[in-house]
């Protein structure tokens, strides 16, 4: 559940755009758009490939993520805030506000030109960071809607592709969410945890805290971003697995484009969350206060009491 609910927060909040101007309206024109969608995503971690199909729908400015499995949980974001279901009942949810500072973006765009994409026009960009290409994006023409995105290491190797396999671009006829159990994230200057204003070319846009001393700030390079918590308690992963990067172990679980990485520090504990490639996970954990063993008897009590 704290991984679903990371990733929800993830998800929810908003990344900065590469800058060129036919990119920016079409991103403009697609956040508006509503349709349903079918997607596969396919990505090649360093702990084996993960792939999935999951429903997408977008209408009025909320999209939904769920599983083609109906008991499976679904996310849905828009107008500042998440929501987690399952089979129609709410599970969790919050809102989040968005900062107004951006910084310029790391990335260039190059137009690589027209195409088709399931028999519809289409425009294909490239994204380079220092000099590297790091996404090739396919856009339908008419509506704007993101078709297809392959993300790739620096040395040009695939990480994830998340493509459309079925799209419609009628209105997909959103039934509002059901009201539920949820708490409010307070957007803040600077809560009391110990992380950089930026890290290995990501910069620090967001910082978030609530009244159960969990707090987390947002990070964006530009086009890949990640989420950073702290909390009083150590964080469960289920299935994840040990990483050892630059020295320091973590625990490590990968799901179709997106990475936990969780660690208890000397005053708690830390989770990451994000859609970054591998081959920038280890720059930023270095940037990040180092996971710290708190012996057997501090960790049980942290397990217990927080």
């Amino acid at each position: 559940m704290v991984a679903s609910t990371l990733l929800a927060l993830a998800l929810a909040a908003p990344a900065v755009s590469a800058s060129a101007a036919s990119l920016d309206e079409l991103l403009e024109r697609g956040g508006k758009a509503s349709y349903s969608a079918e997607q596969t995503i396919h990505c090649s971690t360093p702990d084996g490939p993960r792939d999935t199909v999951v429903t997408v729908a977008q209408e009025g400015g909320e999209i939904r993520v769920g599983s083609t499995a109906p008991e499976d949980v679904e996310i849905i974001a828009g107008s500042g805030g998440w929501t987690l279901s399952r089979e129609g009942e709410v599970v969790s949810s919050a809102s989040v506000e968005s900062g107004e500072d951006r910084v310029a973006p790391l990335y260039s765009v190059e137009d690589s030109g027209k195409a088709f994409y399931l028999g519809r026009p289409a425009l294909t960009y490239d994204l380079l960071r220092d000099g590297a290409p790091r996404a090739r994006l396919v856009f339908d023409s008419a509506t704007g809607a993101m078709m297809a995105a392959t993300t790739l290491y620096a040395d040009g190797a695939v990480y994830c592709d998340r493509r459309f396999v079925l799209f419609d671009p009628a209105a997909p006829g959103l039934a509002p969410p059901q009201p539920g159990p949820g708490r409010e994230l307070t957007p803040v200057e600077a809560p009391e945890i110990d992380l950089p204003v930026s890290a290995a070319g990501f910069r620090r846009l967001d910082t978030y805290e609530d009244d159960d001393g969990l707090a987390f700030a947002y990070y964006s390079d530009g086009f890949f971003s990640f989420a950073v918590f702290t909390t009083p308690a150590a964080v469960t992963l289920p299935g994840a697995a040990d990483a050892k990067l630059a020295g320091a172990v973590y625990r490590r679980s990968f799901t179709p484009g997106q990475v936990v990485y969780v660690w208890e520090t000397r005053d708690g504990a830390m989770a990451l969350v994000g859609d970054l490639p591998p081959d920038l996970h280890e720059p930023v954990l270095a940037e990040l206060p180092e996971p710290f063993n708190p012996g057997l008897i501090r960790r049980l009590w942290r397990r217990l009491f927080g």
